[in-house]
């Protein structure tokens, strides 16, 4: 059936564009963040172990709401490693860096998440989807306030 929410089909697909670039960042920022929580050591381990944990889980909740918005727009949400790989601009970690090493990626990806959800503000503003205005207002809270937690913990 055809899609009509108050939005045409050019701004729909240019909105879960952006939306499927999000996605694939938020993904990959879940495995990576899962990644740490299995294999963190060294002094900060209880503190950091907890913490991805709480982390990837809010990950993986953030992955549904936003999959679900590109498909209440009309457009399938991208669902492959392949294809996030392809949109994503952050890039998975296959070693197991200093944990250190692993809050400083973490920082930069949040950041990169932060970035990518403002990248699409204007298509969404200029559409009127105050819908998904909301949805990238928080997705950019959280990340803002994560990044701004771990940075914390490397001075």
């Amino acid at each position: 059936m055809k899609v009509n929410i108050g939005i045409n089909e050019k701004d729909r697909q240019a909105i879960a564009a952006g939306l499927s670039r999000l996605l694939a960042d938020t993904y990959l920022l879940y495995l990576k963040t899962h990644n740490f929580h299995w294999n963190v050591t060294g002094p900060m381990f209880t503190t950091l172990h907890v913490m991805f944990e709480e982390h990837y889980t809010e990950l993986a909740e953030a992955i549904d709401v936003i999959a679900e918005r590109i498909r209440a727009l009309g457009v399938y949400a991208p669902a492959s490693l392949g294809q996030y790989s392809e949109l994503a601009s952050i890039k998975e970690e296959t070693g197991v860096p200093k944990a250190e090493d692993m809050v400083r990626q973490l920082v930069a990806d949040h950041e990169a998440v932060v970035c990518t959800a403002r990248s699409i503000l204007d298509s969404v503003d200029k559409a009127q989807d105050e819908v998904t205005l909301g949805l990238l207002g928080e997705r950019m809270q959280v990340h803002e306030k994560t990044a701004w937690m771990l940075r914390s913990l490397v001075g």
